[in-house]
């Protein structure tokens, strides 16, 4: 019998280091709580970002990629683009492409499936002037079936990040980063990818604000 309640109490243990590593670690993908420092006297920041909200079209106002912050519609990663302006005064890039992407959230998700089967580079149709400038990147994207949207691959292919860091923010609907991260370190291997990004729920964007502040005073902003 004592043998059976060592047992049972053990597990209950170790079932309970595991939830309390799960939790650390969720609080750490969210990006409020980082060691990672950064921010230089001087240094250069570029805030670029991707949403499907501004590669939609006209009419996309309504689409799911879109949230109310202080009254006005706004593209979810923007939104959090703009928190981040906020915080360190950086400028921000909108990453354009000629592809116009469905307003609607179920056909934007078969059309990101799409791209993904065919290893797309959609073509991009916004340009940083002076890139070589800038110290720090702050790229920003929607998790797309557990990946980057293809537009992002097109991104990186473009631009020389070799000698900058990059520091990776996203909106997701339950998958956070899902190993974009380390698909950012693979394909700039000559950059600091700083690893411990932002990431939020698309449902949680609006009230985001003091969460991205938090995250950004521990990378030193």
């Amino acid at each position: 019998m004592k043998r059976f309640v060592y047992l049972l109490l053990t597990t209950v243990f170790m079932v309970s280091l595991v939830a309390c590593d799960n939790s650390q670690n969720q609080i750490e993908n969210n990006g409020t709580h980082t060691s990672q420092t950064i921010a230089k006297e001087g240094d250069s920041v570029l805030i670029a970002y991707f949403t499907a909200a501004e590669n939609s079209g006209v009419d996309a106002i309504s689409s799911a990629s879109y949230t109310t912050i202080d009254g006005t519609d706004v593209g979810r990663v923007r939104a959090v683009a703009d928190m981040i302006k906020e915080g360190t005064g950086g400028e921000l890039f909108s990453i354009q492409t000629e592809t116009v992407y469905p307003a609607d959230g179920e056909e934007l998700i078969d059309y990101a499936s799409q791209e993904q089967d065919e290893d797309a580079r959609p073509v991009l149709t916004s340009e940083i002037e002076n890139f070589d400038q800038y110290d720090v990147v702050f790229i920003g994207y929607p998790t797309w079936w557990y990946d980057m949207p293809q537009a992002l691959y097109s991104f990186f292919d473009t631009y020389d990040f070799s000698g900058k860091t990059i520091v990776p923010f996203n909106v997701h609907n339950g998958s956070q980063f899902s190993g974009t991260i380390e698909t950012i370190k693979k394909l700039e291997p000559n950059a600091t990818v700083v690893t411990d990004g932002y990431t939020v729920s698309e449902n949680d964007v609006a009230d985001a604000s003091e969460d991205v502040q938090v995250w950004l005073t521990s990378l030193g902003y």
